[in-house]
């Protein structure tokens, strides 16, 4: 019977022959979810044998990460903000910087009373920026839309297996609203322009969906379309938030210039990098 620093060893030389980078790291965090352990007590117990089921496991996981499949997809489930998301390819595999943008969110509403309150979380995905700030404030009605049936089909799964009460509608940005007002707007949109999509990392572009990447030819595009939209579907003093490319905090603040808006700012994530654009309404 193989023990576990056999499996490693061999699951390593096999990524590495696969061109797969951080082979060790990824052969390491591959066995600890087959085997539901964390990474210290997977050191601990490298002579450990592995059982028939468990050797099974680890070739489906092997074959599938071999291919360049993102781990987190293998697994089916990301941990965010504290709460636990199923993922698959229908859905962006929710980032760290993200978090960054989602605990800006729940620090700005800390400070406000939220009965009565609405808020949009559009191109949801996941769900993973909505049900986080819900989950949080249980209080504030959250209604999320993204035009793909199949990343909706997601997102109810994750309201469900996080318990919250949340509205879906399918729809592209603001149209499933028509007539409709909010209090807050998030937006983690597509923002990739069409040739920096080639430039993306092979794992992207090969396994996570192109609808939830590509904005259009410039990366803008749902910016230019927010900053004619939104203005409609705000009460007065409400606040959004966006995500934003690393490199698009000045065009992005330019579409939004002026009225109807008293308050831009670009801030930065984790690593420095402008990555979320916050707007209040008049």
């Amino acid at each position: 019977m193989k023990s576990l620093i056999d499996i490693l060893k061999a699951s390593v030389q096999h990524l590495e022959k696969k061109g797969i980078a951080n082979p060790k790291r990824k052969a390491e965090d591959m066995l600890c979810d087959v085997l539901g352990i964390q990474r210290l007590q997977l050191y601990l117990e490298f002579e450990r044998p592995l059982n028939d089921q468990e050797l099974v496991r680890s070739r489906e996981y092997l074959n599938r990460v071999g291919q360049g499949e993102p781990l987190q997809y293998v697994h089916g489930e990301v941990e965010f903000y504290g709460c636990s998301f199923f993922v698959n390819r229908d859905v962006l595999i929710p980032r760290q910087e993200t978090e960054v943008l989602v605990d800006k969110i729940v620090q700005a509403l800390s400070k406000i009373d939220l009965v009565g309150k609405t808020l949009l979380d559009l191109c949801c995905g996941s769900g993973c920026i909505g049900i986080s700030i819900k989950k949080r404030f249980p209080e504030l009605k959250v209604v999320l839309s993204d035009k793909s049936i199949a990343a909706l089909n997601v997102a109810r799964k994750n309201a469900e297996r996080n318990e919250v009460e949340i509205k879906f509608l399918e729809g592209d940005l603001l149209e499933p609203f028509k007539n409709e007002k909010a209090h807050f707007i998030v937006c983690n949109p597509p923002y990739i322009a069409e040739k920096e999509y080639l430039k993306l990392e092979k794992e992207v572009r090969d396994f996570e969906p192109k609808l939830a990447l590509i904005s259009g030819p410039k990366g803008i595009e749902f910016y230019e379309r927010l900053a004619h939209e939104l203005p409609a579907h705000l009460y007065p003093g409400a606040m959004v938030w966006f995500e934003i490319g690393f490199d698009q905090g000045p065009t992005v603040y330019e579409l939004f210039k002026g009225k109807p808006w008293k308050g831009q700012i670009v801030e930065n994530d984790w690593a420095g990098h402008s990555r979320f654009f916050f707007l209040e309404n008049e």
